[in-house]
């Protein structure tokens, strides 16, 4: 046979060569006509929030209500995937997408039953018709091997495999082994145990057959025919599959995660394009949480809610939050965030305020306040108990929420001063006219449950505060932008919290004694003005609990207090968290001191004879300010008065007056506006004598004191029968400095001159105090009985 000439060997050698550059021409071509539909993954899952563990705690579907729950390969158990490649494509990896022998089984298969009952499809072919599906005709198969060729010459493997782990069938609308995996199995795919293994891989086979939830008998005879098959094949030991077999395939109903829900639309809100949302809660405490509070609610009148957020002191980061009592319960207006909400704080600012007039050294926690009646131009606050106290501690008047003393000492703090601190500090207050007043400390401005939340966790982390954490940071190990601010300084936060740890809990009487004891937690309630909000905010070692009980639509709940209404429920959630370990570390700086009243200032400071009360507690070293009452300036800096007295006699005298033998004395005055409220012999009548007979020249100096005329302390009056309206009294007062301004029971009634009557019916039963203060500062009170 004769031999080709070169010359045709070389036009055969051409001939092939642009064939076969036709015939890649002619697949590129195909391939930019009829490119890979490869999913956009910012469209392709359904967007998950999930918590601190991975757990999903609300899933929101895609356009066509499927959840993909987005899974990496590094993610899925390794079971999972030895089981699938033992099951669909054992030459995965040897393979160019296809397996000729595979399809010539499966014909033979086909053509002996008559019908389709194999397609020997691989992996990748699978891959290829899920996103391209086909018709299971020679024609669709035709399809399904070109686009499967086309798909390996675009991807590697793992990327093919990384696209079946997503896009697998499970049932319903359920695609994807993550999302099966919650779905049926509530657990992430990298903890699926050998026999969960073999049953979500055998699943996508036959998913209306095998689902667990529906057919766990024909699911499990599925899954023990491959864990067999598994073993045979040497992927899995013998024994290990004999363990598997004896489980039991047990499966939950597919049901959507549903928890979160308000912190969930809020963060979609923010990262619309993110597939999954890592937050910073704890699932089960969440959970828990959630079901509590509406059990809670369900107590509560009609038309009200509750919100309650769980926050780490040492991060920041929130580890529940529940913004309503029920997010489908239209009733209680479910779908508003109460911890987004802006509403009165009532007198939950007290405990700011009282730390930085201690930074400021303004008072001292055993520092002698003022609880009494008094004018603030057209402001007349009263107490929400009604009544007044008169001489308070500043920590029992922080402790007891005396509104008096508060609204005091904000008029010397300044209340610009105080608004523009607590928005420095990460609190920003929202008033009516922008212009902050004395009515801010008692709830007449604005805030949100998350800022009150964030600038209580100051007191458990010496001062500092920040906003809070919603979101895990992507990369482990990383904190993320947060910037510390200094709300307080670490003295008196620490101080704070410590009074308002010695708060007694509610029911604290009711516990059994022997009980063990439980972790010391600071804590403050509020009510806000019509008992339209009521808060209890607790700061412990460990956490800080914001808790708000009200109606969102602002309508006034009677008789929702901070401590009946939102204090119960503060205390059902600090009993469920972890322990605190040990106490918050007492900062240096803070000491015991020992305090002399009135004088306010350290007992060793003062002679036995001028300290007549004694208080003792934490304090700031080298900030012990003497007592000081805007009313009373004419006593002197620290309310020492100094006076010589006949030693004859011991009647006081002048410098003018001409005795033989005298001597000095100097007492400690209390305050003249708490003179009603102290023992006859801690008056000024009883400290400072009368002056000497011989002294003419002082006798002539008035001494008119306000004394309230007309009513005698203890007296009785009885309610007429069948009227509707009290006793009337009379009201009047003698010595006035300026204007009378009445009260009785701690609510204002009226403003007179001195000497003027003002008549007034006593609508109260019991014991009502009627108190009269003038412009001078001077406070005369009666108490009487009204049945």
């Amino acid at each position: 046979m004769p031999q080709p000439l070169p010359l045709q060997i070389w036009q055969r050698r051409r001939r092939f060569w642009r064939m076969l550059l036709v015939l890649g021409l002619a697949l590129v071509g195909l391939d930019r006509l009829f490119p890979l539909h490869l999913p956009d993954p910012s469209t392709l899952f359904a967007q998950v929030v999930v918590d601190r563990q991975g757990i999903p705690l609300r899933a929101f579907a895609d356009a066509q209500g499927v959840w993909r729950y987005p899974v990496r390969l590094d993610d899925v158990s390794p079971h999972y995937i030895e089981a699938v490649l033992g099951y669909e494509d054992r030459r995965f990896y040897d393979h160019l997408g296809i397996n000729p022998l595979a399809l010539l089984r499966a014909a033979g298969q086909n053509l002996a039953a008559g019908r389709v009952v194999s397609g020997g499809s691989t992996l990748s072919m699978q891959v290829a018709r899920l996103l391209h599906p086909h018709s299971r005709t020679l024609w669709g198969k035709a399809i399904q091997i070109a686009r499967t060729l086309q798909l390996e010459a675009h991807l590697n493997k793992q990327e093919i495999l990384n696209l079946y782990l997503n896009l697998a069938p499970f049932g319903g609308t359920i695609e994807g082994v993550q999302a099966a995996s919650f779905t049926y199995l509530h657990k992430p795919a990298r903890d699926l145990t050998l026999a969960e293994a073999a049953l979500l891989a055998v699943l996508p086979q036959a998913p209306s057959n095998y689902r667990p939830d529906r057919y766990p008998e024909q699911a499990q005879q599925a899954r023990d025919k491959l864990l067999r098959r598994l073993a045979r094949q040497g992927d899995w030991t013998a024994e290990a599959v004999a363990q598997a077999l004896e489980e039991q395939v047990v499966a939950f109903p597919p049901r959507h995660p549903q928890h979160a829900p308000l912190l969930a639309r809020r963060l979609i809100a923010e990262h619309p394009q993110e597939a999954v949302i890592r937050t910073t809660l704890e699932g089960t405490l969440q959970q828990g949480l959630e079901e509590y509070v509406a059990q809670y609610a369900a107590t509560l009148p009609p038309h009200s809610s509750a919100a309650a957020l769980v926050v780490d002191n040492n991060t920041g980061e929130v580890r529940a939050y529940v913004g309503s009592a029920g997010f489908g319960d239209a009733e209680r207006f479910g779908h508003v965030d109460m911890i987004r909400a802006i509403r009165s704080p009532g007198s939950t600012l007290k405990p700011f305020l009282y730390a930085m007039a201690l930074d400021e050294g303004l008072i001292h926690p055993q520092s002698l306040l003022a609880d009494v009646p008094r004018i603030w131009g057209a402001y007349r606050p009263d107490n929400f108990g009604q009544g007044f106290s008169g001489p308070v501690t500043a920590a029992s008047a922080l402790q007891r929420s005396l509104n008096l003393p508060a609204v005091d000492l904000l008029e010397r703090f300044g209340p610009k001063r105080f608004a523009a601190r607590l928005e420095n500090g990460g609190l920003p207050l929202h008033i009516p006219g922008q212009i902050p007043n004395l009515a801010v400390i008692l709830g007449g401005a604005g805030c949100r449950l998350e800022d009150l939340v964030a600038a209580y966790r100051a007191l458990a982390q010496g001062g500092t505060t920040g906003p809070l954490r919603f979101e895990k940071p992507e990369t482990p190990g990383q904190s993320g932008a947060f910037v510390e601010r200094r709300l307080l300084s670490p003295q008196s936060a620490w101080i704070v919290r410590e009074i308002l740890a010695e708060i007694p809990r509610p029911g604290a009487l009711s516990h059994a004694v022997g009980a063990a004891p439980r972790p010391a937690w600071g804590w403050k309630t509020g009510t806000s003005y019509g008992f339209r909000d009521a808060w209890a905010i607790g700061v412990g070692a460990l956490y800080t609990v914001g808790v708000w009980v009200g109606r969102p639509d602002g309508t006034p709940m009677p008789g929702n207090t901070g401590r009946n209404a939102a204090a119960p429920l503060l205390f059902a959630v600090t009993d469920h968290l972890d322990p605190d370990p040990l106490p918050i570390p007492r900062p240096e700086g803070v000491v015991r001191a020992t305090i002399c009243w009135p004088s306010g200032t350290p007992v060793q400071w003062l002679p036995d004879a001028q300290c007549p009360r004694r208080h003792e507690g934490w304090a700031i070293a080298g900030s012990l300010p003497p007592t000081w009452h805007p009313a009373d300036q004419e006593a002197g800096r620290g309310g020492a008065l100094s006076f010589r007295v006949a030693s004859d006699t011991g009647l006081r005298i002048d410098p003018g007056c001409t005795v033989e033998h005298s001597q000095a004395r100097t007492v400690q005055l209390w305050p003249k506006v708490l003179e009603p409220w102290l023992p006859k012999g801690q008056r000024r009548a009883g400290l400072i004598p009368p002056f000497d007979p011989r002294c003419t020249a002082a006798l002539a100096q008035p001494t008119a004191t306000l004394k309230i005329v007309g009513i005698e302390p203890d007296s009785l009056f009885y309610r007429p029968g069948g009227m509707g309206e009290g006793p009337r009294i009379a009201l009047q007062a003698l010595g006035a400095v300026g204007e009378v301004a009445w009260y009785v029971h701690g609510g204002f009634v009226a403003r007179a001159l001195s000497g003027e009557v003002v008549h007034h019916h006593l609508t109260l039963r019991g014991r009502v105090e009627i108190a009269a203060v003038d412009q001078g500062g001077q406070v005369d009170r009666v108490e009487v009985e009204v049945r």
